[in-house]
């Protein structure tokens, strides 16, 4: 009877061990949902800190282990810049790249549905945060001088934008006189046209910008990262050749256009990728979206 029982014990372990296989190269292979990108738990953030005075105004930091300045890489997260996304399903790939040994700030902000989202009000908003790192570089072992925007979707526009604001004229609301330099930009299937993308997420640029590129064209031009090269950073897009929210065409055209302007741009199409991949540390995508960050960064990646 002790043996049918041991025998029994190593069955189910060998069955839980296929199991568990199959559960990673199913994650590998599907096309993931942003419902499946919520269910990845991440660990917590070792601060939570206000930027602003709003509840949406702040920022989770995450640090690697080790002496020293750290290297950072402040992430937004996407959605279409609408409320109903918020920052905790960009949680384990901050967790996932500070284990990399990079510190990471991801930034909550206000958008569509926020009282104070949208015009201006989303764009002050990340514009405040990463800035703030002036602030955090005081108490928290930060380099200042090795900083990079990373933004997924919506958030890669943001990103974007973040490295052009040097760019936008002293008339705009969006202007400010010194903002946080950075080392470059990873834009992860990245809205780099903003009336390029048009109808797409339920009129989302629209509602974002308060009207259309024939009602508002300076606040398109403003906030288009297309509309503001060149960036004067090297920029790194990645992007999903399955992707059906953001289509990799703009990814495409954006790296031309950058080139063509004098910025150094290169693009990755990851094939049998779709949108969330991008931002699932135990999808395939992973290694060379943390490829992307540690070369801006002018770090290597960490051995176990």
């Amino acid at each position: 009877m002790s043996k049918l029982i041991l025998r029994c014990f190593i069955l189910a372990i060998v069955g839980f061990v296929i199991g568990a296989l199959g559960d990673a190269a199913s994650v590998r292979a599907q096309n993931m949902t942003y419902q499946d990108i919520e269910k990845l738990s991440p660990s917590p953030a070792d601060h939570r800190i206000q930027y602003g005075g709003d509840s949406l105004q702040f920022g989770e930091l995450r640090l690697p282990t080790g002496k020293g300045r750290r290297p950072v890489a402040v992430i937004i997260h996407g959605g279409c810049w609408f409320s109903a996304y918020d920052i905790k399903h960009i949680g384990n790939f901050a967790a996932a790249l500070t284990k990399a040994g990079v510190a990471t700030w991801a930034l909550e902000y206000r958008r569509i549905g926020n009282p104070g989202g949208g015009w201006p009000g989303t764009f002050e908003d990340v514009a405040r945060g990463t800035d703030y790192l002036r602030v955090l570089a005081r108490s928290y072992p930060l380099d200042l001088k090795r900083v990079v925007a990373v933004g997924h979707s919506a958030g890669g526009q943001l990103a974007l934008w973040l490295a052009a604001r040097h760019r936008l004229p002293n008339s705009s609301p969006l202007y400010a006189p010194a903002p946080l330099g950075l080392r470059g930009v990873v834009s992860l299937a990245g809205i780099t046209d903003m009336q390029a993308f048009g109808h797409r997420c339920n009129d989302a640029v629209s509602k974002l910008l308060g009207g259309t590129p024939e009602e508002l064209p300076q606040r398109y031009e403003q906030t288009s990262p297309v509309k503001l090269l060149p960036l004067k950073v090297p920029q790194h897009l990645i992007h999903g050749a399955q992707d059906r929210i953001v289509p990799p065409d703009l990814s495409r055209e954006y790296k031309s256009m950058a080139i063509r302007s004098g910025d150094k741009a290169e693009l990755t199409v990851l094939e049998g990728a779709g949108h969330f991949e991008l931002i699932a540390p135990q999808s395939s995508a992973w290694l060379k979206i943390e490829e992307a960050v540690l070369s801006l960064l002018g770090e290597t990646k960490k051995r176990n």
